[in-house]
């Protein structure tokens, strides 16, 4: 069986009443208990036999912990941290000093040690007293603060690490959340775009590729980056990309069909930048070979979108149809299944905006497509689903992972005289 993973703030209630549901499941011989207590369970007793202790133990080795007093443990540390109780876990790693080092939520974790994990939260006098006490994962924690838009708690971290260059690396985690704050900060403490033989270090496929959906910082990093140094594609789809409609003003100028035409998915997510294949660049509705305006929809560039319209593009322009008979979508697909509509739904808001101002332009809700899609593997393993000959709203409805399909989209198509 695969092994539990605990949240980043286990609840330690919860894992109670997992125990005893555990617990009542194994006495009822359901096999996934029972199989999960003989993977779990040094000597697994008979389903009449077990206690809530047995099951107690094994949900703890599912969770990587060695036994529930260890997980309660952690459960009551991440607490402490969160309430920032610099007694409470003075105390907890006082008495069990190996915590210092140990991931706080015991699986191998982006989170890191207690000292990592309080800069995750900003929790300042916390982590200067797990740095008396002897913390040494200072780099680790600089890094999720940065990542994390804690600026003050980063800078204290980078003071007491005496103040060194930050790595090139360190980029990575402001530009995977969009944080225009740390990006800043980072170059503030010296940070650098390019090396010292003008050659790229900074994470701009991050930037470009990343599931956040925050126009105005991704705009902003990627000012900072080209500021330092850095040299962008001159195209219209980078142009989207830095929400620059004075460049896409001047590209137009020089290229009367560049608004109007399709773009090649390595034109929109540029190799020579890092960037990855169609699985690892982020994105809802597919991008390869397909317009500005389908590119507008799925970064949540709604000025640019607008201002596409505007300017006369074809508000039912197709994506290029490849070998295998897949594309042909119009921009309306990419407001029903989009990377924005995920955070929505993320969020518990609805947002129809981008449907509707295709509508109002005429969008035709009847077109039809050919699509096929295979996530992110951030968003769990997935394979590769193919959708044949479906509308804007047979899209939504069978898309396979339905936290990316925007319902307000569909209802607002609908609405329009769109299949119910």
């Amino acid at each position: 069986m695969p092994k539990r993973r605990l949240p980043v703030r286990p609840d330690l209630d919860q894992l109670r009443h997992q125990a005893r549901d555990l617990l009542r499941a194994v006495r009822a011989e359901e096999p996934v208990a029972l199989t999960e207590f003989q993977q779990f369970h040094p000597r697994a007793p008979s389903p009449a036999e077990a206690k809530l202790a047995d099951a107690q133990l094994v949900l703890a080795r599912a969770y990587e912990a060695p036994s529930w007093p260890r997980l309660v443990q952690a459960c009551q540390l991440v607490e402490a941290i969160w309430g920032d109780d610099l007694d409470t876990v003075r105390a907890l790693v006082t008495r069990n000093p190996a915590l210092l080092q140990e991931p706080t939520l015991i699986r191998k974790s982006d989170w890191g040690p207690p000292m990592s994990y309080a800069a995750n939260v900003g929790r300042d006098r916390i982590i200067r007293m797990l740095h008396d006490l002897g913390a040494r994962d200072h780099a680790h924690a600089l890094d999720r603060a940065v990542l994390q838009g804690q600026i003050g708690t980063a800078r204290m971290l980078h003071d007491m690490q005496g103040r060194p260059v930050p790595p090139d690396e360190l980029l990575g985690g402001a530009a995977y959340t969009l944080s225009a704050s740390g990006t800043a900060l980072l170059f503030d403490l010296g940070a650098r775009v390019v090396d010292a033989s003008g050659r790229s270090v900074a994470p701009t496929d991050t930037v470009l590729e990343t599931d956040s959906r925050k126009p105005a910082e991704k705009h902003a990093i990627l000012a900072m980056y080209v500021q330092h140094g850095l040299v962008l594609p001159d195209t219209a789809p980078m142009a989207i990309h830095r929400g620059r409609i004075d460049l896409l003003e001047q590209l137009e100028g020089r290229d009367a069909n560049g608004l109007h035409r399709t773009y090649r998915f390595e034109e929109i997510f540029p190799p020579e930048l890092g960037c990855h294949d169609e699985v690892l660049a982020t994105h809802g509705t597919p991008l390869a070979g397909a317009t500005l305006l389908h590119m507008a929809v799925d970064y949540d560039e709604w000025e640019i979108a607008n201002w596409l319209l505007e300017r006369g593009c074809a508000v039912d322009r197709r994506a290029d149809v490849d070998a295998d008979g897949f594309g042909g979508h119009t921009a309306l697909f990419s407001t029903v299944v989009s990377q924005p509509a995920f955070w929505m739904n993320m969020h518990g808001t609805g947002d129809a905006r981008f449907t509707n101002l295709l509508l109002r332009h005429g969008a035709d809700i009847h077109a039809r497509a050919s699509l096929r899609k295979q996530l992110h593997p951030g968003y769990y393993p997935d394979t590769l689903h193919e959708y044949r000959d479906v509308s804007p709203v047979e899209w939504g409805r069978q898309f396979h992972d339905q936290r990316f399909v925007n319902k307000a989209a569909i209802a607002a198509i609908e609405l329009a005289g769109g299949e119910r």
